[in-house]
């Protein structure tokens, strides 16, 4: 049978939740799944269908989730459905919300020097999920997070301290996965724009990423 997702996609559109999400949205029906796009966060209050999914994409930057949305998602993540995102879209969504930000492991809070060139660094080359992959080069935003400490971090990058020389040296997680309740979370930085996802470490890294939330 195949597996289901659900990708919820809105908020700012600067960050083209519509465009990337059809993107991976066409990469997961490569892989024989059942795809379904919404652009209401009422989805994660239909039962039936969130008891029925493998995989969560939240896309939505920014904006508000309501404690019964919120309760249908984390019904679902915690019974075992995957929670799996880029960038703002996952990590910069429902500021409101501090157990959102527990489930993800992660809140940005910066890009210092907004669209810049940087590197990021695989760290846990024996992880499945970075195989073959090696250290790459993005022109995008670098956020700086606040981080749980218990994320199991796969790539990081580091600040030049070039527009903010408090944080010059920091390393930062840019990739990292977790577990909340029996499911699993994918968290992946990179993808400010659709055409982030170009660079082809971006773009594997996340088609890996949704595959390894939904098993």
């Amino acid at each position: 049978m195949a597996k289901k997702a659900l990708m919820v996609y809105g908020g700012w559109d600067g960050h083209e939740p519509k465009q990337t999400s059809d993107r991976f949205a066409a990469y997961l029906r490569t892989q024989s799944y059942e795809v379904i796009q919404s652009t209401t966060l009422d989805s994660y209050l239909d039962e039936t269908l969130m008891a029925s999914l493998s995989l969560i994409v939240n896309t939505v930057t920014c904006g508000s989730i309501t404690g019964e949305q919120w309760n249908g998602l984390n019904k679902a993540v915690s019974a075992g459905v995957g929670l799996a995102g880029w960038h703002g879209g996952i990590v910069d969504a429902f500021r409101g919300n501090v157990d959102y930000q527990w489930m993800t492991g992660g809140q940005f809070v910066s890009h210092p020097g907004n669209i810049k060139d940087y590197e990021v660094h695989i760290t846990n080359w024996e992880d499945p999920l970075m195989a073959g992959l090696h250290d790459f080069t993005m022109k995008s935003e670098q956020y700086y997070m606040l981080i749980e400490p218990s994320n199991l971090v796969l790539a990081t990058t580091t600040f030049d301290g070039v527009h903010d020389p408090l944080r010059k040296g920091t390393v930062m997680p840019v990739v990292w996965k977790r577990t909340w309740g029996k499911g699993r979370v994918f968290v992946n930085c990179l993808g400010h724009v659709n055409s982030d996802f170009d660079v082809p470490e971006a773009r594997i890294i996340m088609e890996r990423g949704l595959l390894w939330a939904s098993l």
